[in-house]
């Protein structure tokens, strides 16, 4: 027993609660569902705006431009904006860190065999890797958690691929923001 509590690090603990965290966020987000609490878009912007200064944690769980959406839906298109691009921005570091540290294996765990194949053949031929990747970032509904994730696992320097993050992940949430804010 005790050899098991040697073996344990703080990896796994800290794996452990993300998994059993997001277990709950989702088994909370259906059981709001089935509640009524997303029957429209004002008594969705009510049952957020509920939590106080933790609503836009709500957003964390969401794909990114669902997220978008539903972010500038319920905080209108500025709170949308900063809540998304600060969440999208950050999750997109901690891929490429976490490609990283664990290597072509979680890439290959969280993507199909097929789709890192193709993209590994192309990057791999790329030497113009950072601008394809910055140009990917500016496009709306591209696979650029794909690319973050990749990034990790290339010759990329981390405050290179950090820089591309910050500066052109902006357009295309800001765009989103605004039209699904209603402002466009």
């Amino acid at each position: 027993m005790l050899t098991f509590f040697k073996r344990w690090s703080w990896q796994k603990t800290l794996s452990a609660a993300l998994i059993a965290l997001m277990a709950l966020c989702v088994f909370f987000l259906l059981w709001s569902y089935s509640q009524g609490k997303f029957d429209s878009v004002e008594s969705m912007q009510a049952y957020v705006s509920s939590f106080g200064a933790f609503a836009p944690v709500v957003l964390t769980v969401l794909p990114g431009f669902l997220g978008c959406a539903v972010g500038a839906a319920l905080f209108g298109p500025a709170g949308g904006f900063v809540c998304n691009y600060i969440g999208i921005s950050v999750g997109s570091i901690i891929a490429y860190f976490l490609a990283r540290k664990y290597g072509v294996s979680i890439v290959k765990s969280l993507f199909k065999e097929k789709t890192y194949q193709k993209w590994e053949a192309w990057i791999g031929r790329q030497k113009y890797f950072p601008l394809a990747l910055f140009m990917a970032i500016l496009l709306p509904l591209f696979p650029d958690d794909f690319f973050c994730y990749f990034s990790g696992l290339t010759t990329m320097k981390p405050r290179r691929f950090i820089w591309i993050i910050l500066i052109g992940k902006p357009w295309c949430i800001l765009a989103s923001s605004l039209i699904f804010g209603g402002i466009l």
